[in-house]
């Protein structure tokens, strides 16, 4: 790319720009850094609040999870606000050097310019060209993960030391050496495969879906072809990224697992030997969108409790009414099946919330 094209990295703007770039990432990742925390706990299968006794619209009981905002308050009441924000600083070094790895990448190796072709008797150009753009984009997102994998596997770790209240891992270059010692080099990338593939799946899978629903479904002559096909990419990241969810969990997972935290040893998890008996662990049991977004007034989730909660469970299954009360929670061997029509919501109805697990209603 040329110096007049005024493109990030790229002129006498550039260092102007990749700064502007930089600065907006951290904007958006530390607004956002509550969320994802929240997230990464009930990931990790951390419920510390029962479940509430409701209805669903269909006037059938269901055990009502904690909604976001109900979770984040509890934070602030054990951490205060700023625990809303523990982790947060690896995470903003992470991606800042995520973005400064792809400007750089492209001033060494920069893209070809590639023309936008729709008509169906370009089509095999036009894949050509998507194949192309694509591997180039699939290039610099790993060079760019693998370096910034590190930072987020300690922003993973300072998170997850909420569960068990522990201190370990409490500054960047302490939580490197900690690792280092116990782990080696090869503690910094744990996690790091299921990630990359869940990138290069979410890379292709988004842009050729794209570029065939915009060669072969959106005509020329339609009035808003071309506004309609700004949004087609959108769309189908947000299609694909739902797909592509348990490569994260599990890349997440195996992040804190075994790494001397609560959150990462029984009764949470197992210890996994890999990312791909992770994966096996999760797919029997149901769990492979455990912690995904719930876009609904409710969210399927066929699987069972984590053990770690049944504790909690029995000691409030006191005030749930007769017809609900189940008659073996008190044995951590014999764990909660679900049904296939199990709800989990959130108690003030909100409509978008993170939910994690459903329980059975007995009677």
């Amino acid at each position: 790319m040329d110096g007049g094209s005024g493109g990030l990295g790229s002129g006498d703007n550039a260092p102007t720009t990749e700064a502007l770039f930089v600065a907006l990432g951290a904007g958006v990742t530390a607004l956002s850094h509550p969320l994802l925390y929240v997230k990464l706990l009930i990931q990790v299968g951390h419920e510390p609040m029962p479940p509430t006794l409701g209805t669903n619209v269909l006037g059938r009981k269901v055990l009502y999870l904690p909604s976001f905002f109900t979770y984040a308050k509890y934070i602030v009441q054990v951490d205060g606000k700023i625990g809303l924000f523990r982790g947060l600083s690896p995470r903003l070094m992470s991606n800042a050097l995520s973005t400064v790895t792809r400007g750089s990448m492209k001033k060494v190796f920069p893209p070809d310019e590639i023309e936008q072709v729709s008509n169906k008797d370009d089509m095999k150009t036009s894949l050509k060209k998507v194949v192309k753009e694509t591997s180039y984009e699939m290039m610099m997102q790993c060079v760019s993960r693998m370096l910034a994998h590190p930072l987020h596997v300690i922003s993973m770790r300072c998170m997850v030391q909420f569960v068990g209240r522990e201190a370990k891992y409490s500054g960047v270059l302490s939580s490197i050496g900690k690792i280092f010692k116990e782990e080696g080099l090869l503690g910094f990338f744990v996690g790091l495969i299921p990630h990359l593939l869940g990138d290069v799946v979410f890379l292709w899978g988004c842009n050729l879906l794209a570029h065939f629903i915009n060669a072969y479904l959106v005509d020329d002559s339609f009035s808003q072809a071309l506004a309609f096909r700004s949004y087609t990419k959108f769309v189908m990241g947000i299609a694909v990224s739902m797909l592509t969810y348990p490569f994260l969990l599990v890349g997440d997972l195996m992040a804190v697992n075994n790494c001397g935290l609560q959150a990462g040893l029984p009764p949470y998890s197992p210890v996994f030997k890999s990312w791909i008996h992770c994966w096996k662990y999760l797919s029997v049991q149901g769990q492979l969108f455990r912690g995904s977004s719930c876009f609904s007034a409710g969210c399927h989730q066929d699987h069972a409790l984590p053990w770690s909660n049944l504790n909690h469970l029995k000691n409030t299954v006191s005030t749930w009414p007769p017809w609900v009360r189940p008659d073996h929670l008190g044995t951590p061997a014999r764990r909660l099946q679900p049904n296939n029509n199990q709800m989990c919501s959130s108690p003030a109805g909100f409509q978008f919330h993170i939910c994690h697990v459903s329980v059975q209603m007995w009677g």
